[in-house]
């Protein structure tokens, strides 16, 4: 876990919550975001642009991604699953963190196979220009493949992490999302009705309209000296 210590006051640590950096639209925000939902933890949200990153923010994390987490006591974690995991690992009313050292393991390789490959594809499918690509149909195609993984799982059991919602679907939805989004009426028409239905679910989910609340910009009062 990416933790670097700061030095606040007693009294602050003690009246302060955790503070969380995050832009809407980012999908390792929104899962951030979605674990923190369901672990009950209240943070002060601060809401970013991601073109003008603020300097408390890049003070925190120098790397200028979002999701960044400051806890009371000045420790930073600024990457979305440590985030996940610290959160569920601090408190967990829904049972989202698998106990079963199997399951972990599995929910784990499904999270590595989306962050790395499928993201990799998803990205150059999405923004095919920024890659030099003319368009990203063999990149929709690569991360088609993933998306049938997943339809897989979905066949046998209503949620990614099983009978109920858990870790991998939070860490997972917001790509898929993503993915969707880009070309709507291309995903509709793709043969993983389970997967569809996992989505949909997602996104008329109290708890996905809670975490998309539109957040007015936090302004850095540094920036204001």
């Amino acid at each position: 876990m990416h933790l670097r210590a700061k030095m606040p006051s007693r009294a602050m640590a003690e009246a302060a919550l955790p503070v969380l950096y995050s832009f809407r639209r980012c999908p390792y925000a929104m899962r951030a975001r979605l674990v923190l939902h369901a672990s009950g933890i209240a943070v002060e949200h601060r809401e970013v642009e991601l073109k003008n990153k603020p300097a408390r923010m890049l003070a925190a994390s120098p790397k200028g991604t979002v999701p960044v987490l400051v806890l009371p006591d000045g420790r930073v974690i600024d990457e979305s699953l440590d985030i996940m995991r610290w959160a569920l690992q601090t408190q967990d009313p829904l049972h989202w963190w698998p106990n079963d050292p199997l399951r972990l393991a599995a929910t784990m390789a499904l999270i590595e196979a989306n962050d790395g490959p499928f993201k990799h594809a998803l990205d150059r499918y999405k923004y095919p220009h920024r890659f030099g690509l003319a368009d990203g149909a063999a990149w929709r195609e690569a991360g088609a493949n993933f998306l049938m993984r997943l339809e897989a799982v979905l066949v046998t059991q209503p949620h990614l992490a099983g009978e109920q919602q858990g870790l991998c679907d939070a860490a997972l939805a917001p790509f898929v999302r993503q993915f969707a989004h880009t070309d709507k009426t291309w995903f509709a028409a793709q043969p993983w009705p389970h997967l569809a239905r996992w989505l949909a679910q997602f996104e008329a989910s109290a708890a996905f309209a809670a975490i998309m609340h539109k957040h007015s910009l936090w302004i850095d009062p540094s920036s204001l000296a």
